[in-house]
C-alpha cells in the first residue's frame, strides 16, 4: 500500500473513533427517560450514566500520552476500541442503574484513548504542512456525532429499543479493530518518562470529590455529607500544589498558571461550561416529562441548536478580530447565559418557532464560546507547555460537563421536591444554570489584552490531549 493511502486509512480510522466518542456524549440524553423506565428508576436519578462516561475520560486523558509511548500507538488505540466497544456492549445488557453506570465507566475508559492516542498517531505519520488539514477532517466526525446523537437516540428507542444507542457502536468498532490492525503502522515504542500517577491520583480524586458533592442535597444529612466531600476536593487539590514543586516532572507544572489568560481561561472554561453542559441533559427530560414530546422530537429539536452551531463556526476569527478576545467573550457570554435562562419560559403554550428561535441562538452563541474560549486560553502557551496545558484544558473540560449534569439534575429534584412542581423544578434549575453561565462573564472580564488574529493549530498544541 502507498504511503498517501496508508495515511487516508489512518484518517478514516481516527475520523471513526473521534465520531464514536462524540455521538456517545449526545446520543444517550434523548433515551434517559426510556431507560429509567426500563431499569425501573426515576429519570431524573438518571444523571451517574451520563457523570461516569465523563469523569472516568477527565481522569484518564492525561494518561494516554503516555501509554502510547510506553506500550506503542497502534496497540493502545486498538485496546481503546476494544474497551469502548465491550462497554458498549455491557451497557446495552445492564438490567440495574449501577450495572448501566460500570458498564459507563468502562466506555470512559476505551473512549478517554480514542480521541488522544488518534491525534497521536496522524501526529506521528502526517507531515507538517498537511496536519493541519488532517486535524480539519478528523474534526469533521466530532461535529457529526452532536448533530445525528440526538435524533439517532429518540429513533433508536421508539423503532427498536433504548439498546441500539449502545450496540451502534459494536459495528463501527468491529470495522475500526479490523482497520487498525491492517493499516495502522506499527510503530516502536519508546522510553517513556515516568508517569506521575499520585499527581493524577491527587486530581482524580479532586475531581471525584467535586463531582458527588455537586448533587444538590434535599435532606440535612446530604448536605453535611456534600460538604465533607467538596472539603476533600478542595484538599486534594491544595495538596497537588507543593507536591508538584518538590516533583521534577509533575503530571501537570504550575508554571502553566504563570500565563495569565491559561488560569483566566481555564477558570472561565469551568464556570461557563457548568451551564451549558447541563441544557442537553436537561432539554430532553423537560420535552418529553413536561411538554410530552416523544423521543424522536425532542431529539429532532436539538438539530437546530447543531446545525446552528456548526454554521456559527465561521463567525468567529472576523468577531474576534474586530472586536477582541475580551469584549466577544464578555456579550458572547451574557447571549449564551441569557438562552438558558429563556428555556425557563418554554412550556406546553410556547410556540414551535420560539422554541426553535431560542435553540438556534443557544446553539450558535454556544459553539462560538467554546471556540474563543479554547483559543484565549491556550494560544499564550509555549511550544514547550502547550500540550500539558492543553491536556489539563481537556480534563477541565470533562469535569465541567459532568458538575453541570450533577447540578442540573441535582437543582431539579430540590426545586420539584420543595415546591412540588416538577415543571417549576425545570423552570427554576434553567435560571439557575443560566445565571452559572453569566457569573462566567466577570471572570473573562480579567483577560489581558490578546492578539487578536485567528486562531493557529500547532503541532503541540493540537497534540496536546495525547500528552
Amino acid at each position: 500500500m502507498s504511503k498517501d493511502s496508508s495515511q487516508t486509512a489512518l484518517l478514516w480510522i481516527v475520523a471513526a473513533g473521534f465520531f464514536m466518542q462524540s455521538l456517545d456524549t449526545t446520543i444517550v440524553n434523548t433515551a434517559l427517560p426510556s431507560i429509567a423506565v426500563s431499569l425501573h428508576e426515576k429519570p431524573l436519578a438518571m444523571q451517574p450514566v451520563i457523570v461516569a462516561y465523563t469523569l472516568t475520560m477527565a481522569m484518564l486523558t492525561p494518561a494516554s500520552g503516555w501509554l502510547a509511548d510506553r506500550f506503542g500507538t497502534r496497540r493502545v488505540y486498538f485496546a481503546a476500541i476494544l474497551i469502548f466497544v465491550l462497554g458498549s456492549l455491557c451497557c446495552s445488557s445492564a438490567h440495574t442503574l449501577g450495572q448501566l453506570i460500570i458498564a459507563r465507566v468502562l466506555q470512559g475508559v476505551g473512549g478517554s484513548m480514542l480521541l488522544p492516542i488518534g491525534r497521536l498517531a496522524v501526529l506521528r505519520s502526517v507531515t507538517g504542512e498537511q496536519y493541519v488539514s488532517a486535524l480539519a477532517f478528523i474534526s469533521v466526525a466530532g461535529q457529526v456525532g452532536p448533530i445525528v446523537g440526538p435524533t439517532l437516540g429518540g429513533w433508536f428507542v421508539e423503532a427498536i429499543s433504548w439498546h441500539w444507542i449502545f450496540l451502534i457502536n459494536v459495528p463501527i468498532g468491529a470495522l475500526g479493530l479490523a482497520a487498525v490492525n491492517r493499516y495502522l503502522p506499527r510503530g516502536a515504542t519508546s522510553a517513556a518518562p515516568p508517569f506521575d500517577f499520585a499527581g493524577c491520583a491527587l486530581l482524580s480524586l479532586c475531581m471525584i470529590a467535586f463531582s458527588l458533592a455537586a448533587e444538590t442535597p434535599v435532606q440535612t444529612h446530604r448536605a453535611a455529607w456534600a460538604t465533607g466531600l467538596f472539603v476533600l476536593g478542595l484538599v486534594a487539590a491544595l495538596a497537588y500544589v507543593p507536591y508538584a514543586r518538590r516533583r521534577a516532572n509533575p503530571l501537570f507544572k504550575l508554571k502553566l498558571f504563570s500565563e495569565p489568560n491559561f488560569s483566566v481561561g481555564l477558570v472561565g472554561n469551568l464556570v461557563c461550561r457548568i451551564g451549558s453542559s447541563a441544557v442537553p441533559f436537561l432539554l430532553p427530560l423537560l420535552m418529553q416529562l413536561e411538554l410530552g414530546y416523544t423521543p424522536l422530537h425532542s431529539g429532532m429539536m436539538m438539530l437546530p441548536a447543531a446545525l446552528a452551531g456548526t454554521v456559527a463556526k465561521r463567525w468567529i476569527a472576523p468577531l474576534i478580530r474586530r472586536y477582541g478576545y475580551d469584549t466577544f467573550l464578555l456579550v458572547n457570554t451574557v447571549i449564551v447565559g441569557s438562552a438558558i435562562v429563556a428555556f425557563a419560559l418554554i412550556s406546553r403554550g410556547t410556540p414551535l418557532i420560539v422554541e426553535i428561535a431560542v435553540l438556534v441562538v443557544f446553539g450558535a452563541a454556544n459553539s462560538m464560546q467554546f471556540a474563543a474560549m479554547n483559543s484565549v486560553t491556550l494560544k499564550g502557551l509555549s511550544h514547550e507547555d502547550a500540550g500539558s496545558g492543553n491536556s489539563l484544558f481537556s480534563m477541565v473540560q470533562m469535569l465541567a460537563m459532568g458538575l453541570g449534569v450533577s447540578i442540573g439534575g441535582g437543582l431539579v429534584n430540590l426545586f420539584s421536591a420543595q415546591l412540588g412542581s416538577a415543571a417549576m423544578g425545570f423552570r427554576l434549575s434553567f435560571v439557575c444554570v443560566g445565571v452559572i453561565t453569566l457569573v462566567s462573564a466577570l471572570v473573562f472580564r480579567r483577560l489581558e489584552d490578546a492578539p487578536v488574529a485567528a486562531p493557529v493549530v500547532g503541532r503541540a498544541a493540537a497534540s496536546g490531549a495525547a500528552r
